[in-house]
């Protein structure tokens, strides 16, 4: 993880993701009531952006200059407020609790990502969710895309320990489409999705 590697990579004019959100997150949090949500290594910023135009108070967080200043500019493009902060996720404490706790994507060594689950599980208001969803680990043989190291990939059964003491009510391994230059490929993700219930 190298914040200047990403920032060179955001820093070209075209989004690296597109401007659209994720839409594991949409299926998600069109469910919810809209409240405080936290956008973890939000990188340009898609899904904090269209949480802010669904009526959450939305905040970004991620260590890339470049992927925060698009983030602006896009949301700034769409009339939307964003809180963006600029801060190593690995090493940074929320500020307060959130309602929706979107991690997408974010590929740590496991050590790592355990204690960065465990900072966004004390981060969770009550009756919130956290939603993990990220490159399965079967998708370096099965599916297309995504890091090749599989040190850095998951599974939903590790995933869904790691946010104990939350309720578990999804966990589970999604497809995806990807489209490339040889026709559509699948890829396949690990979506858990945990709750404060208590």
């Amino acid at each position: 993880m190298n914040r200047e590697v990403w920032n060179e990579r955001y820093r070209g004019a075209d989004l690296v993701w597109g401007s659209g959100p994720n839409r594991f997150l949409v299926e998600v949090a069109d469910s919810l009531t809209p409240g405080r949500a936290l956008d973890v290594a939000c990188g340009e910023g898609r899904n904090a952006i269209w949480l802010a135009g669904n009526g959450w108070a939305a905040t970004g967080v991620d260590f890339s200059a470049a992927g925060l200043d698009k983030g602006r500019r896009l949301a700034a493009e769409r009339g939307v407020s964003v809180t963006w902060i600029e801060a190593d996720v690995t090493a940074w404490e929320p500020p307060g609790e959130y309602d929706l706790i979107a991690a997408m994507y974010v590929h740590l060594p496991a050590g790592v990502r355990r204690t960065v689950h465990a900072t966004l599980v004390a981060a969770l208001a009550p009756g919130g969710s956290l939603l993990v969803v990220g490159h399965d680990r079967t998708n370096l043989t099965d599916g297309f895309g995504g890091p090749p190291d599989p040190d850095i990939l998951f599974t939903p059964e590790e995933i869904a320990a790691e946010l104990a003491p939350l309720t578990i009510s999804r966990s589970e391994r999604v497809t995806r489409e990807v489209e490339t230059e040889h026709g559509m490929r699948q890829a396949i993700d690990t979506l858990v999705l945990a709750e404060r219930t208590a």
